[in-house]
């Protein structure tokens, strides 16, 4: 008889592992769906105020890229670029994917009109700036280069993302 009730127990955190799951999942998919959603101006141009998230953003305009590509090109320490990367991430305007141990951003797909102008805008002025584009000079090369750092070498190449018709 022991072992069987053991079976029933066994059995009905089975069930309560399973129902967790199912809730998890659901709270996931409504913050994937309030994720969607644009940040409030406030916060937009919070985000856009300093110098490293606007070089941050130009480097993924039309790409998904590792962190480890940003220390490189940046030259600034891997957490002060998590933090800008967060920041960034909290106003809605960057998203985050793992691959195994590599992090990597985009672009967010922005659903407000306003918010979708003001970065097109943003991202078209910073892409005239002479330092921008140097930093995308320095994106070209950084996967190649013989001087970067051997943590950069073995990051999964930048993706280019397809461009979204507007």
């Amino acid at each position: 008889m022991p072992p069987r009730r053991n079976n029933i127990y066994a059995c009905a955190y089975m069930t309560l592992i399973s129902a967790f799951e199912r809730i998890c999942q659901a709270i996931y998919n409504v913050s994937v769906k309030q994720s969607l959603k644009s940040p409030p101006l406030d916060l937009l141009f919070r985000a856009l105020a300093d110098p490293t998230r606007l070089r941050l953003l130009n480097l993924i305009a039309d790409k998904e890229i590792c962190v480890c590509y940003f220390v490189d090109i940046l030259r600034t320490s891997q957490p002060k670029i998590s933090r800008h990367l967060a920041y960034l991430r909290k106003a809605g305007v960057v998203t985050s994917r793992r691959q195994g141990r590599w992090m990597h951003y985009r672009l967010a797909p922005l659903s407000d009109e306003a918010v979708a102008g003001i970065m097109k805008e943003t991202l078209a002025h910073l892409r005239r700036m002479p330092e921008m584009r140097a930093d995308l000079g320095k994106l070209e090369s950084a996967c190649c280069s013989p001087n970067a750092s051997a943590e950069s070498r073995q990051a999964p190449q930048p993706l280019i993302l397809p461009i979204i018709a507007e």
